[in-house]
């Protein structure tokens, strides 16, 4: 219903893979999910989260239980991960929502092998106090999360938002990679580094 990006990356020699916002919020999503990973003999070795917002958490409580794998996350959304249920009741929904916790922080700089590939976390606030964008040097790509998106950004008028820090965040961590990178947003179509920083308007 709020038309998020739920990703699935892995590395092609190991099969290892991450989940990453798995926004499932019914049991159809969910065996897409599931067919997926069957289909393609994928092993799940980590579930991350760009950040805690409800749309983005849907399905980590199913993924964790399903694939046995910790919630990866920043530890400055841990008052969102606490209030899923909260957040769900603002946005009117009725799904069955549980508050989870962050097992494995996530901080700015770390790495996170996926098999033998590398993520990069790099912390951009103001979406969100705990927003990561999740780099792979090696593959030319980042997920996004709510960050930034195809000519636009984040909204920033929720809990813990800051419009500021997130523009900052943006052009001081993001647009100083090479322009050629893909942009995989939490919402949306994929765009480039380079596209952005010619067209966004907000940057």
């Amino acid at each position: 219903m709020f038309g998020v990006n739920t990703y699935v990356v892995w590395d092609p020699e190991t099969r290892q893979a991450a989940i990453i916002d798995p926004g499932m919020i019914n049991a159809a999503e969910e065996r897409v999910i599931d067919r997926f990973i069957t289909d393609n003999h994928l092993t799940v070795t980590h579930m991350i989260n760009t950040h805690m917002h409800v749309d983005h958490s849907f399905g980590v409580t199913y993924i964790k239980n399903r694939y046995n794998v910790p919630l990866e996350a920043h530890v400055d959304d841990e008052f969102l991960s606490s209030r899923l249920p909260v957040q769900a009741k603002a946005f009117g929904v009725e799904a069955d929502v549980n508050a989870v916790e962050i097992d494995k922080p996530v901080r700015d700089g770390d790495t996170i092998m996926i098999g033998n590939e590398e993520l990069k976390a790099i912390h951009v606030p103001g979406h969100s106090p705990g927003s990561l964008v999740l780099y792979a040097p090696g593959s030319g790509w980042l997920i996004s999360g709510d960050v930034l998106f195809r000519n636009s950004i984040g909204r920033t008028d929720l809990a813990g938002g800051n419009h500021e820090q997130l523009v900052d965040g943006i052009n001081t961590r993001l647009m100083t990679l090479p322009p050629e990178t893909v942009v995989y947003p939490g919402h949306g179509p994929e765009t480039t580094i380079g596209n952005e920083a010619t067209y966004n308007p907000y940057l």
